[in-house]
């Protein structure tokens, strides 16, 4: 594609980030979706907004269709069969919504306060995917329902992160909790849990708080609800039990935008240390 706009016979391109490899947390996505810019902006495939502002520089709808469609082939490379939604997240921000292959954006979800949980326990997206697979082929009447229940809950959640923006009731947040539940138990039966995910379960449920795995399973991260109320004692003691087990914690929220272009002048001291040493 480069060759039909401008030449670019080599570079060198300079990666960094706070994002932990292997967790599920979407980090082949993100680097896919930041190198795609890179290039296609590079290569006069999309326009370089300014970005001499503090203010971050968006490109258009039609350009971010473009770093979408390269970033999803990076993640065909990286991962065999993947979905899409990892590299679309990446590429628009915000909360989406995929569904046999169709991904649509939610409009209109509040900001959620989490805590997220590394585990430090490595795995592969591709192995359990194919584990999945191998489950429902061998006990489709099993797993159907499973899937279906799962597909229900996502459905539920939507609808409830759709209504809290115009009715900011602290009613939601319980029903949120309840359907982490149901689908933590659901991701364990499907084979894409662990031991090390439960027993984050269990520490964080100990102080009122109520969790389940991010992305793949099978190890890597787990995310936690803070619901505004949450006492800031409870959720330094979680930290606390959490850390003694050996995971690591951030608190942060969901519904960051997507691929932004950045001045030097906005980007972190150790972003500029590291692109300095290079």
């Amino acid at each position: 594609v480069c060759l039909c706009f401008r030449d670019i016979p080599s570079m060198d391109i300079i990666v960094w980030s706070e994002l932990p490899t292997g967790a599920g947390l979407g980090s082949s996505a993100a680097y896919s979706v930041c190198v795609a810019a890179a290039l296609l902006a590079a290569c006069g495939a999309i326009a370089c907004p300014p970005a001499d502002g503090v203010a971050p520089a968006r490109w258009t709808e039609e350009e971010l269709n473009l770093i979408n469609s390269w970033a999803f082939q990076g993640e065909r490379v990286i991962h065999g069969n993947p979905s899409g939604v990892d590299n679309a997240v990446g590429t628009w921000g915000g909360a989406l919504r995929y569904q046999s292959g169709k991904i649509t954006s939610l409009k209109r979800v509040p900001t959620l306060r989490i805590l997220l949980t590394n585990t430090k326990v490595p795995r592969s997206t591709k192995v359990l995917v194919a584990g999945v697979k191998d489950k429902l082929l061998k006990f489709p009447a099993i797993m159907n329902p499973v899937l279906d229940s799962i597909n229900a809950i996502s459905q539920e959640c939507q609808s409830v992160l759709e209504a809290m923006p115009g009715n900011p009731s602290p009613e939601y947040y319980p029903v949120l909790e309840e359907l982490f539940d149901i689908n933590q138990h659901h991701l364990n039966v499907i084979g894409v849990g662990h031991p090390c995910l439960d027993r984050l379960c269990r520490v964080t449920a100990s102080h009122g708080l109520h969790s389940k795995l991010t992305g793949a399973g099978g190890g890597g991260c787990g995310v936690t609800l803070l619901p505004p109320d949450t006492s800031p004692l409870a959720v330094e003691a979680a930290k606390r039990d959490l850390c003694a087990c050996g995971f690591e914690c951030w608190e942060t929220n969901i519904g960051a935008p997507g691929v932004t272009l950045h001045s030097p002048s906005s980007l972190k001291a150790e972003v500029l240390r590291a692109l300095s040493m290079s």
